[in-house]
């Protein structure tokens, strides 16, 4: 999972929650189709024959990368619909990506769904329309990262939290705080690894919402001035230990296998594969919690295949599809009806409402502050990333 670009006011994409529904009542169709189902229908229309999909690697798998990895194969004969697809490397290249009019759905992260809102380039969905999402974890729907004002802007897909990675070698307790990577840094100075990410300055703001509470962050992605520059000094001081910023899930593996790296964030995913090569690692969720992800499916105000673009929503929130795609990304799944089609849910805390509550999802940065201030302005996406690139130096 990964992330960003500029971001946008929460007001814009609060007057998109109306606007954007006639936009999609509206929407053409090819193919002859009917037109896309308004917010009050009760039946999509007539299926276009053809979606055409943007997600992460691994989201839309035809069995052309592995014959026993397919979930895309019994859509197309069930619904008609034949898929076409791309993948992108980061949520800024989906952004922009969403912005050329090629798509008609996209499976974005946390980090990209306010912004592709605010600009009005993705549209609220009618879930009467998606019989798969009620059997969805209440705990990921309408959350400031999908949802303005109570209208849904897609369907969740899967989640995880950013979990901290240690060598057990090195670590003979199992670290319990962020602390090893910030504070206590210089323990293991040049072994330390980061998530690659202006996102990641949110890493820290979590870490000083339990260590600095006088700073009043309660929540970290909506930070003032103040509590940002603390975020920011705070990952300048850690970066005279970090050996490597990782973004490639693979090198951060290889890493940790030879000792370049001996704590750091990761992915459950990652300790995972670390676990089947016998690597001496373990992982934790700190007691501070963590960030995580939790990705979206959202269907394109200007969807040509608006119909198809429902189908598959509800096709892969599907418990069966789900549990497929979910496990070969590596996340838990986004209902407990997939945990029975998976053997691992335990290992991602499916389900876990106790767990999940401790994971501040990948939300945009934005002007108005997302924990609801109104007093003052929040420090928007663009101005992270311009500090992300002044961290690294």
């Amino acid at each position: 999972m990964m992330h960003k670009t500029r971001a946008a006011r929460a007001t814009a994409g609060a007057a998109l929650a109306i606007g954007a529904i006639a936009v999609l009542a509206g929407c053409g169709t090819s193919g002859g189709g009917s037109a896309a189902p308004s917010a009050e229908a009760e039946e999509l229309g007539e299926m276009e024959g053809q979606v055409s999909i943007l997600a992460w690697p691994g989201y839309v798998e035809d069995g052309s990368n592995d014959p026993d990895v397919d979930w895309v194969s019994g859509f197309e004969e069930k619904t008609g619909c034949e898929v076409t697809s791309k993948s992108y490397g980061t949520s800024d290249e989906a952004v922009n990506l969403m912005k050329t009019g090629d798509y008609d759905v996209v499976a974005a992260s946390g980090d990209a769904t306010l912004r592709l809102i605010a600009a009005g380039d993705v549209a609220p969905v009618n879930t009467d329309l998606i019989p798969s999402y009620e059997g969805v974890y209440d705990f990921l729907k309408e959350k400031e990262w999908n949802s303005v004002d109570g209208q849904s802007y897609g369907v969740p897909h899967g989640y995880g939290a950013n979990l901290l990675l240690y060598n057990t070698d090195v670590f003979a307790e199992a670290p319990t705080s962020w602390d090893v990577v910030f504070d206590k840094a210089g323990d293991n100075s040049g072994k330390v690894t980061a998530y690659d990410s202006p996102i990641y300055i949110a890493d820290a703001a979590v870490y000083l919402m339990a260590h600095q509470p006088d700073l009043g962050i309660q929540n970290p992605y909506a930070l003032d001035e103040t509590q940002f520059q603390a975020a920011v000094d705070l990952l300048k001081e850690q970066r005279q230990h970090v050996g490597e910023y990782w973004s490639d899930y693979l090198k951060e593996i290889q890493a940790f296998e030879t000792g370049d790296s001996v704590v750091g964030t990761t992915w459950q995913v990652i300790q995972n594969v670390l676990a089947s090569e016998d690597a001496t690692t373990d992982v934790v969720l700190p007691s501070e919690g963590a960030t995580g992800w939790s990705d979206t499916w959202m269907i394109a105000s200007e969807a040509k295949n608006p119909n198809c673009a429902y189908a598959w929503l509800d096709w892969i929130a599907s418990p069966e599809v789900n549990a497929q795609a979910t496990a070969y990304f590596g996340e838990a799944p986004s209902s407990d009806a997939a945990c029975d089609y998976r053997d691992d849910c335990e290992a991602y805390h499916a389900g876990d409402a106790d767990y999940a509550s401790q994971i501040w999802y990948w939300t945009t940065p934005i002007a108005d502050c997302v924990d609801g201030r109104t007093d003052v302005e929040c420090v928007d996406y663009a101005q992270w990333t311009e500090a992300w690139a002044e961290i690294k130096g």
